[in-house]
């Protein structure tokens, strides 16, 4: 009976220094380390969940940032993590890639989470993000410099434009006006497109033209003219008006002229028959 008591109390005994070894086995090791703004745990240390004394565990510089000198490796003492001689700094991305019309605005600075604002050139506008920002594996943005259009050259009355693409004009590009046959040309003969898609000026205008007629007009005015109701009543009289200038007067003038010969002719006839008849009759004539 006495050495079942004894054996009852050493199990006690040992159940009591073996908690207390727990105790001090637990007190004795480390929390999880948790890195710091710049440093995070490596894959490898994420995967250990007991930290007992003396175990190590490795930093490594977080997104973003990159080692700039010393070790990430940190070892567990007396329940507490050394400290780390990792220095990390932030990832510098350099100048942006230069783009065609494109300059940026690099004020942020060239390191990890700075932007940037774009600016086109003169004659040029944003297109997509106006911004490119600075990450890990460097600048990230799809900025595009676009050139300005203007619409289509506006039409003018009795002119028109040399514009004859079917694209509308670009910034820089000069359209030109012409008047038709007979007007003329008022303001300046060419607008150009301005950087802000607008033309520089109001086209110019055609005007006159108003005692000008076309060929194809002459011949219609005419035509309409000789088939006018006066001319067709003259023609049903057969009366002829000689104010009118109609075709006639140069046969007047013939008849006037034939008439004239015919009588110069008569008259000396008649002057040579009477000197032919005194001569025969042995006297003279009076002339």
């Amino acid at each position: 009976m006495e050495v079942f008591l004894d054996t009852r109390g050493l199990r006690k005994m040992r159940s009591v220094l073996l908690m207390c070894l727990c105790v001090v086995r637990a007190a004795a090791d480390c929390p999880k380390p948790t890195g710091g703004d710049n440093m995070v745990l490596t894959d490898a240390s994420h995967l250990i969940n007991e930290f007992p004394i003396n175990t190590e565990v490795t930093l490594e510089c977080a997104n973003g940032y990159t080692i700039e000198s010393g070790s990430g490796i940190i070892t567990c003492i007396d329940d507490k993590w050394t400290e780390p001689e990792l220095i990390c700094k932030k990832k510098d991305c350099g100048d942006p890639k230069p783009q065609p019309h494109m300059s940026f605005d690099l004020n942020e600075g060239t390191l990890f989470s700075a932007a940037a604002e774009v600016t086109c050139d003169k004659g040029y506008e944003t297109s997509g993000s106006s911004h490119i920002y600075c990450y890990n594996d460097g600048w990230r943005g799809k900025p595009r410099c676009e050139i300005v259009t203007c619409q289509k050259p506006p039409e003018v009355t009795n002119g028109e434009s040399t514009w004859d693409s079917a694209d509308d004009p670009k910034y820089g590009e000069i359209v030109q006006y012409v008047c038709n046959e007979g007007f003329t040309l008022t303001g300046e003969d060419s607008i150009m497109c301005t950087e802000h898609g607008e033309y520089n000026s109001d086209p110019p205008q055609c005007q006159g033209g108003g005692d000008v007629l076309t060929a194809e007009d002459k011949a219609t005015a005419a035509s309409v003219t000789s088939m006018t109701p006066s001319s067709f009543q003259d023609h049903r009289d057969g009366i002829v008006d000689t104010s009118k200038d109609v075709g006639y007067t140069p046969v007047i003038v013939s008849v006037i002229c034939v008439s004239l010969v015919v009588c110069i002719a008569v008259l000396f006839i008649h002057k040579l028959l009477l000197k032919r008849k005194g001569s025969a009759n042995g006297t003279v004539p009076i002339c």
